[in-house]
This record gives C-alpha cells, structure tokens and sequence, in this order.
C-alpha cells in the first residue's frame, strides 16, 4: 500500500503469499510489486498449524502468526457484520484483518482479501465517519491494490487513499502511533511527481510519524528506503539499522519480526 502501515509481505517461498517479495532495492517504480507498506509481508517464524480454540476474534487477531487464527477471526467479523450491518466494530476489524490476511495469502488469492476489506472499510467509514479506524484501514486495503496489481488500479486509488490518510490525520493526527503520516510519507514516495509524489514531503510525513512513536519499525524502514533512493547511503543506514535494535511492540509483534527481517536483507545489498 502505499501505507505499509504495517508490514512487509513475504512467504513467497512459503507460498503463502505483501508491504505490502521481499524487496532489497528501491521502489521507487509506481504501481510495481507488492505493497512495500504492505510490502511482501516477510514470514520469520515458521507457520505453526496448531491454534488456540476460541470465539474471541480479537484474541484469534492477536495470534495472526498462525494464519488459521487470521482466518477465524475475519470469518467472525464478518458474520457479525452480516447480522448488524452497523457494527462498526466488525466492520473497520474486519478491514485490518483482510488487510493482514492479504499479505499472507497465495498471489492468486491476494486481490480478493483486500477488495474484501475495501469493501469492509468503506462500510465502516460510512458507519463512524467521525472515527479514524474505518478510513486508514481503507486506505491501507486500497494501498496494497494499489501497489501490488498494475497501473490500471494505481491511477484508480491514487487519489482516494491520499483523501482517506488525510481525514485520518484530520480526526486524530495521533492515531495508530502516526500511521496516517506513516501512509503519507509512503504515498508521497511512491506516486511519481508529476502526479503529486515528493520524496522530500515523504521524508516530511515520515520524520512525523516517528514523533509519535520513534521505535516504529515500518516508519524507520520507509524512511531508510526514502532516504537510499535519495542517494543519502550513511543516513537510510542507520534508519535500517535502527529497525534491527528497536524492541518490539507487543501489539504489533508479528510485523515488527517481519519488518526486521527485510532491514536486515536490505542492509545486506548496501555491504556488497
């Protein structure tokens, strides 16, 4: 996505799927690859089969890393979704969740988790415009359609994602530890400059996330490869290295794990 809100995709050698690859150059290429704000969501922990019973999505979400888990809780979500056509809650949950499971799934079957949580965010957003969840997961699913499937959806969600991240900074700039800043900064690099992309407004909206939560790891990532594709070598260096020694974050652990993983790839490409 043009988010990457949260993580890198990976598996490919698992096949089971992102970073929205994982890729060790710059992304500079509108539209190409996989989202790198979804970025190849790179699995580091071997995928367990075994999961824990319960009804409770929210503990199914939490256990992610088991990919059963994922599953169980999107299939609650959307139940109750389909029996309250209301509830925000399952509505904006379930967006994340697509979102997550997206980045985890087989190439063909990428596409369809994250029109599903297109189609899960918008509902939200309609339900709470007020509220920022419903919107940045919109922009998040939009984003990873955006990046991963081709020019066509690229010209068709460029405007929309930016629009929702906005609304997200206006509700609640602080929200998700900066995430809507995050999005930007990565929304910024990737659209070409005739079409309103500025790698220097991507470093802007990065260093800002990064006030909210200076041990993000998607942040410090997305800045390290803003700053490599800017030719400033010694500076996403150390953004890359930061991801590495930066602890991790008990709610998002699974991605921090990934996103370590791909610091360390890319960091590898700038020793040879």
């Amino acid at each position: 996505m043009y988010l990457d809100t949260m993580r890198p995709n990976c598996a490919a050698s698992l096949r089971i799927s992102p970073a929205w690859r994982p890729v060790v150059r710059s992304t500079r290429v509108y539209g190409e690859g996989v989202l790198t704000f979804i970025l190849a969501l790179v699995l580091l922990p071997q995928v367990a089969t075994e999961t824990p019973i319960t009804d409770d999505p929210d503990r199914l979400y939490a256990d992610r890393e088991h990919f059963t888990s994922g599953e169980r809780a999107a299939a609650i979500w959307e139940a109750r979704l389909v029996a309250d056509p209301n509830d925000y809650e399952a509505a904006w949950k379930l967006a994340r969740c697509r979102y997550w499971l997206g980045g985890h799934v087989p190439q063909e079957a990428r596409q369809e988790q994250y029109e599903k949580g297109v189609d899960a965010g918008e509902r939200a957003a309609k339900i709470e415009a007020a509220r920022p969840e419903g919107h940045f997961w919109l922009a998040a699913n939009m984003g990873a359609l955006a990046e991963g499937f081709g020019t066509r959806l690229g010209l068709r969600y460029r405007s929309p994602i930016k629009d929702e991240l906005e609304t997200v900074l206006r509700i609640d700039s602080a929200f998700q530890q900066g995430s809507a800043d995050r999005g930007l900064g990565r929304w910024y690099f990737k659209v070409p400059g005739l079409l309103g992309g500025s790698k220097d407004k991507a470093v802007e909206h990065l260093r800002k996330s990064l006030e909210y939560n200076p041990n993000s790891t998607a942040t410090h990532f997305f800045l390290g490869e803003v700053l490599l594709d800017m030719k400033r070598k010694d500076e996403a260096r150390a953004e890359l290295q930061t991801v590495i020694d930066a602890p991790l974050d008990p709610d998002w652990t699974p991605e921090d794990r990934e996103w370590k993983y791909r610091a360390t790839e890319l960091l590898k490409t700038l020793d040879r």
